[in-house]
């Protein structure tokens, strides 16, 4: 793969926002949950960031509002349960205000570092709850990418190698706990670039790291800052 990498985080799932005017509709209950928020992913992106000193794109409301991760055409996920009542008027209003920003920023982001030599090399920073409707979910750490994409393929190889390498009991698992080529932001700007130009990965991290805290989820944010710099140096 060509060198250098120019890093770009983005982060989807990092707020639990709920805008004034929904949030009669929205449970506060939900607001904490791995269903209001990826739990963690924003302190992981902000500490990469601020490690690699690399650009993180955040969103900043709550999926149960708008999900910046799906597709407009997506209006089944885009929009929660809570919302999908709205009229079309208020649906396209939420898009305005809050959707097309966020993927806007990301996209001109990624287009200004794709300008210079080098891959741009996107990392999408989320988490995931360890039990879905009864079953437990096997990763430790996620790399969600497209196999038909080589540079993301080898970039996720070499990722796993050095994440096992700084910590041998980590579970690394490729397309899990989702696959790599569903509905998403890198999915998305893969269509905008080629796979010589554009590697995208969703980085998906077990939520009983962030719920945990403590040393565990300190060391395991070390780790990943780590790792990512040794496989782009």
């Amino acid at each position: 793969m060509p060198k250098p990498y120019k890093l770009v985080l983005t982060c989807e799932h990092a707020s639990a926002r709920i805008p004034v005017k929904y949030r009669e509709l929205i449970p506060q209950s939900y607001l904490r949950t791995h269903k209001g928020l990826d739990i963690g992913a924003l302190e992981a992106a902000e500490f990469f960031s601020k490690t690699l000193r690399a650009p993180l794109i955040a969103g900043n409301v709550s999926r149960l509002v708008v999900d910046l991760n799906r597709s407009p055409h997506n209006r089944t996920a885009l929009f929660s349960r809570f919302l999908q009542s709205l009229d079309r008027d208020k649906k396209n209003r939420i898009l305005n205000l809050y959707y097309l920003p966020y993927r806007k920023a990301a996209e001109r982001q990624a287009r200004k570092l794709a300008r210079k030599p080098g891959v741009v090399l996107h990392l999408s920073i989320h988490s995931f709850t360890p039990v879905l409707y009864g079953k437990v979910r096997r990763p430790d750490i996620g790399l969600l990418f497209d196999p038909a994409r080589k540079s993301e393929a080898r970039f996720c190889r070499r990722m796993r190698t050095e994440l096992k390498r700084l910590d041998p009991g980590l579970k690394v698992l490729f397309n899990d706990p989702y696959k790599g080529i569903s509905d998403g932001m890198t999915t998305a700007l893969r269509k905008k670039f080629p796979s010589t130009r554009y590697a995208g990965i969703e980085v998906e991290i077990n939520q009983k790291f962030p719920r945990k805290a403590g040393k565990k989820w300190r060391a395991l944010k070390k780790i990943l800052a780590k790792a990512i710099w040794a496989v782009m140096i």
